[in-house]
């Protein structure tokens, strides 16, 4: 990946779900274990060498910070940290409006009710919410 990256510069390296291959290190584990240790030693040692890629970039995205290897934090390594945190309440009920817009609706939908009770959801669990949404209403009409 990162020889064709080179060859192909300028270019962006995603790896989205990096928590996968760059979670915490431990000595016991299954031979599956050993191999995700494998692919992040590999990982690491292309990050130190990533000068020499010229104007290829790394981007890695995770919901899980807080499992990942220090060693893949090192300064260096990942330059920067970008956080996104989750919605605020003005911010899902946006989300929530644009999913449901796609839904067929009979009445009122009450907004704010749904948005109280949607902390700490992401807009995946918000969309999620709009189609068990429709699905509850499906089910209800053929009863």
């Amino acid at each position: 990946m990162f020889g064709y990256a080179k060859d192909h510069q300028p270019c962006v390296i995603f790896m989205d779900e990096i928590d996968a291959i760059g979670g915490r290190r431990f000595s016991e584990g299954t031979s599956a274990d050993r191999e995700i240790q494998r692919t992040l030693m590999e990982l690491l040692n292309q990050l130190d060498g990533f000068e020499s890629l010229g104007a290829v970039k790394m981007v890695m995205a995770t919901n899980r910070p807080d499992v990942l290897d220090p060693a893949l934090l090192r300064p260096g390594r990942l330059d920067r940290k970008i956080e996104i945190p989750l919605p605020n309440e003005p911010s899902r009920l946006a989300i929530l409006k644009i999913h449901a817009s796609k839904i067929a609706k009979h009445g009122d939908i009450e907004y704010d009710a749904v948005v109280k009770l949607t902390d700490g959801f992401n807009g995946a669990d918000l969309r999620n919410v709009c189609t068990e949404a429709g699905m509850f209403a499906i089910r209800a009409d053929r009863e």
